[in-house]
């Protein structure tokens, strides 16, 4: 799976390569996918939820630069893949699901393989988690209408925000950058994400 569908696509730092290769994917997948856990596309976790393609992921995280003593905020934990492969490069990471069952599912997945610097919080996303920022990182796991303005507060210094913005069905990833409180935006691939769901999400 690294080799074929994320080496050969142009990632090639090193440290997310061997995180990547740690992970193991298909812990994070329902019983009836586990056929398909390493395949190239998004998986069903059930609740009209995925798990992201494991390119998205791990160009997702190499657009945030985390370094290791980095705090990371994830918006849609989903299944706890995406929080895992963060836990892997960064000292903390929280992530924010609103969706109770899955919420409760990822938080046992990622216990259970001894993720211990992640936290799990059934919630909001959208409105991102104030108890812990800022954050040098931030990634949003779903596709939002714009960028939500409570993530941008939440951006520390020089802090990378990642996340899908368009419409339903079609969207394209764009990275935000604080710099001195100066927000600025680049685009990226086109993308398909489940919406946003939330206050700054789709109603």
């Amino acid at each position: 799976m690294v080799t074929e569908q994320i080496a050969r696509r142009g990632i090639l730092d090193p440290r997310l390569l061997a995180v990547m290769e740690s992970v193991p994917r298909h812990r994070f997948v329902p019983p009836d996918e586990l056929a398909h856990a390493h395949a190239d596309g998004p998986l069903s976790i059930g609740h009209g939820q995925t798990i992201s393609q494991p390119y998205i992921v791990a160009l997702m995280t190499e657009l945030l630069q985390l370094t290791a003593s980095a705090r990371v905020l994830e918006v849609g934990a989903g299944s706890g893949y995406q929080a895992a492969v963060l836990a892997g490069l960064a000292a903390e990471v929280h992530t924010v699901e609103v969706i109770p069952e899955l919420a409760r599912r990822a938080e046992e997945t990622l216990a259970a393989l001894g993720y211990s610097n992640v936290r799990v919080h059934p919630g909001d996303g959208s409105l991102g988690w104030p108890e812990a920022a800022p954050y040098d990182g931030i990634l949003v796991a779903a596709a939002a209408p714009e960028v939500p303005p409570p993530l941008l507060a939440q951006l520390a210094e020089g802090g990378r925000l990642v996340l899908p913005v368009g419409g339903r069905g079609f969207q394209q990833l764009e990275v935000w950058e604080n710099n001195g409180g100066q927000f600025a935006c680049g685009k990226n691939i086109a993308v398909a994400f489940v919406p946003l769901r939330g206050v700054h999400g789709w109603k």
